[in-house]
Parts: C-alpha cells; structure tokens; sequence
C-alpha cells in the first residue's frame, strides 16, 4: 500500500498545476473515482480537517488520504513524494535564477510574468470571497485586516486576533454579551510591528522561521505572501520586494505545492542548505498536525467555538492576501503593457476560467516579445 501511495502522489508532484483547488480535485478524481481508496463522504470530512488546521490545503490533503491509505508509512510517503518534485524543480529554477536573472531575456519574462501573478492573486481572493465573508461582521472583519496590515501590524496578530474576536462574537448569546462591542476590541490591534535594521543571514534563524510559518498559517498558500513580506523583506530585510515578487511567480509556474516559494527563497538567501533547510522548516508542521488530528476529525468542525474562530481566521487572511497584493502590484504593474497583461489575465481567469499555468506561459511570451523588440535582444 505504502508503494502505491508514493507512485500516485509522485506522478502527481510533478503534473498538479493550477494551485491547491486543482489539487484537490485531481485528488479526488484519483482516490475516489479511479482507485476507490475512500468514499467522497470520507474525502470531504479530510477537506474539512485541512481547514482547520495550518498549513498548505492541498498538501495536508495528500498527507491525510496517505495516512487513511497506509497509516503513518502511507502519511510520509504521499507528503515527501508530493513535495519533493516541486522542491527540486524550484531549486534549479532558483539557481538559474541567481545565475542568469538580471540578465535582459530573464527581466523580460519575469516583466511578463509578474502582472499575471497579481491577477492570478486576485481571482484567487475573488473566488475564496463568497464562501469567507458570511456577513457583515466577517466582512468588516477583513476590510479591518487589510487596513491594518498596511499600516504595519503584525499578521499573527490580525489572523489570530480576529479569529478569537469573531470567535466570541458568534457565540455571544451564549456569553451573555451584546453585538455591538465588536468593534471595540479593535484598539488593541493597533500595534506597529517594530522595524529592525537588516540581520546577518542565519541558518538557524531562517529554518525556525519557516517553521513558525509552516506552523500559523492558515488558508490559501497566496497568504504565505503577507508572511513572507513581513519576516524576509520588512523585517530581516534579506529579501527585497522584487525578490519576493519574483519567488511567487517561479512558485506559480511550477507544479505541487505552493509553498515550495519556500525553496527558492532559500537558496536565494544562503545556497543549497538554505534551500533544504527552508522547505523542511515550512512542511514539518503539516505532517505533525494532520497525525495529531486525523483522529479528531468527525469532531472537529462540529464544535461551534473551533468553526466560528476558523471563519474569522479565514477571512482575515483574504484581508492580508489582499493588502500584499496591493503591495507587490507596485512593483509588477509598471506600464500599460502590465496593466494590460494583468486586466486581460484577470477576465481570462475570472469569466473564462482558463488554467493560470498557460496564462503564466503567455505572459513570459508577450514579455520577451515586447522588451525584445523594443530593447533589441
């Protein structure tokens, strides 16, 4: 069993484009339609336990179908053979890109890339928004979040704050508390995140960063973006924005995991052990959290005070995924070319729902078309 579990989540390392969504539906093509390992009741009852747990969706998803497939051996195996093609992937793309990325035809298809990563960014927040803001105090709730990471409070805060926020707000009848203070709390949420001069690079320090990433992040892999920002570039100052900026489309044009940004980041900062060191810091988490809670599963999102805390957590995160993306559309958004790429890239997702993979690849197109004419190269 433990054998099988590595060859279909391998073969789907490296042929799961389009993000975590896509993920989880060519997951349920091949564990329920195609193989029969388990029912769509018990497929929907791990999509739940994702959500309630950090880390990266579509990943955990893996890690618990190869626990339920092949125990502990099977939740190795299906998270590792998962992983590690992304990984491996990325790391080349990294060392190409230290090698070769200032010179002109590398800028001219990250030129083009980068506008479509922030529409890809967006229709991501556009399509999570219907199911994430319930009401109105959900979305006042992440109208908040993105006010006030913009003005410099710490994300951990905002996600967590929230969610404890919102989480006694829906439970207020049971509290004896009216509706109205919750806005009140928000005071207290007012607290610049304190800005330090860059640091020298450590190992130590970038591995159990990635390790707190990995073990508070909750929703989609795009809110890794608000984390990244705050430790690596506004924070440690080892990464500049463009870095970042560019980290998330190499991220986008691969397969697997997301999060696999984790690896180039790594290797930008400090070679090959940062690289490992990285992707293990920000997976770890994820193979502990779905053993411990894999059991609790027919439990958990029935308890009205976990589902209430995980609805404030989610949708302060789409807060924070859309005040980075203001962020880092500075940097991409440059000229009408990428304002147009972006627009064009945004209606071809959102109306058309073409895959992001083959946007990315005619956004590299259009770039090296239009700087290669216009510079010559």
């Amino acid at each position: 069993m433990v054998g099988e579990v590595a060859r279909l989540f391998l073969r789907l390392g490296f042929t799961a484009f389009g993000g975590p969504a896509a993920h989880i539906a060519m997951f349920r093509d091949e564990v329920v339609t195609r193989k029969g390992w388990i029912t769509d009741e018990q497929f929907l009852d791990l999509l739940g336990a994702t959500n309630l747990i950090p880390g990266p969706n579509s990943t955990e998803m893996a890690i618990h179908i190869g626990y339920v497939r092949a125990g502990w051996r099977g939740l190795l195996a299906a998270g590792i053979c998962f992983i590690l093609p992304a990984a491996l992937i990325v790391l080349i793309l990294a060392m190409l890109y230290v090698e070769y990325g200032t010179t002109p035809a590398a800028g001219a298809i990250l030129y083009g890339i980068k506008p479509v990563i922030i529409a890809v960014i967006l229709q991501a927040i556009w399509g999570l928004l219907g199911k994430a803001v319930k009401n109105r105090a959900l979305a006042g709730i992440g109208i908040a979040a993105f006010a006030l990471y913009l003005i410099g409070v710490n994300e951990i805060l905002l996600m967590f704050g929230f969610g404890a926020l919102y989480m006694l707000y829906a439970n207020r009848s049971r509290l004896g508390i009216g509706g109205a203070w919750i806005g009140l709390p928000l005071t207290s949420l007012m607290l610049q995140s304190a800005a330090i001069a860059p640091v020298p690079v450590s190992l130590g320090t970038l591995f159990f960063t990635f390790l707190k990433i990995g073990s508070v992040l909750y929703g989609s892999g795009y809110v890794l973006l608000a984390f990244l920002q705050t430790d690596f570039v506004d924070t440690l100052g080892w990464l500049t924005q463009q870095q970042l900026l560019d980290a998330v489309a190499i991220g986008q044009f691969t397969p697997g995991p997301v999060f696999t940004t984790a690896t180039f980041i790594g290797y930008v900062i400090a070679g090959v052990p940062g690289a490992i060191l990285a992707t293990i810091g920000i997976f770890l988490p994820s193979f502990v959290f779905v053993l411990i809670s894999s059991p609790l599963i027919p439990q958990m999102r029935k308890n009205s005070w976990l589902g209430m805390l995980l609805d404030g957590v989610n949708v302060a995160a789409l807060g924070l995924m859309a005040a980075v993306t203001v962020q880092l559309a500075q940097a991409a958004l440059i000229d009408p070319i990428t304002i147009a790429i972006a627009i064009l890239t945004a209606i071809a997702l959102i109306r058309f729902k073409v895959n992001s993979t083959w946007l990315i690849v005619a956004g590299a197109f259009v770039g090296l078309l239009y700087l290669g004419l216009s510079q010559g190269f």
